[in-house]
């Protein structure tokens, strides 16, 4: 800054030459320590967002819209009985999103549909590397999960669950990376 620039700034603040030297430096934040310290080594890590799923209570319509409208790769509709859910994936480059329609009256599709009649986001699946490591681990730190042991899931891979209560009212799906 020029001294012109300068005595610009302490004429509109109202300030002396004087009165500017007797204010208290700042000093800029360094991040000297790194990131991860304080976090303890785990022996299983979190990997990337795999998809985002949206509950819809019309699955032709929704995958018309991401094909159709938004000129997305979309997948075929596949069958979950296990799950009670039909699936379509939509590509999008960096993730995907998973469209998750009811099958069968015990669906947990159906009754968050119940609830929200128009549909919306039902869950975030993150990949970790060590999925049985990850839940002994997340046991321990008293995260609950929704099934006793992983199930396959629409990938082919290892799934749990993890209740939305113990992270921050988001349902987390954990998968096999």
């Amino acid at each position: 800054m020029t001294a012109k620039m300068a005595s610009s700034l302490l004429k509109v603040a109202g300030l002396s030459r004087c009165a500017w030297h007797s204010l208290p430096s700042v000093r800029a934040v360094s991040l000297t320590v790194p990131v991860g310290q304080g976090v303890p080594q785990s022996l299983w890590k979190l990997g990337r967002l795999n998809h985002v799923a949206i509950a819809v209570p019309d699955l032709e319509k929704a995958t018309a819209l991401y094909r159709d409208v938004l000129g997305a790769r979309v997948s075929s509709t596949v069958p979950l009985p296990e799950h009670g859910v039909y699936t379509v994936f939509v590509e999008l480059g960096n993730t995907k999103l998973e469209l998750l329609h009811p099958l069968g009256e015990k669906s947990p599709i159906a009754g968050f549909l119940q609830k929200n009649k128009a549909g919306g986001m039902h869950h975030i699946c993150i990949e970790v590397d060590d999925i049985n490591a990850a839940i002994v681990d997340l046991k321990e730190k008293k995260i609950r999960l929704l099934s006793p042991e992983p199930r396959i899931g629409a990938h082919g891979k290892p799934v749990m669950f993890l209740h939305p209560k113990d992270c921050d009212g988001v349902l987390v799906e954990i998968e096999q990376a």
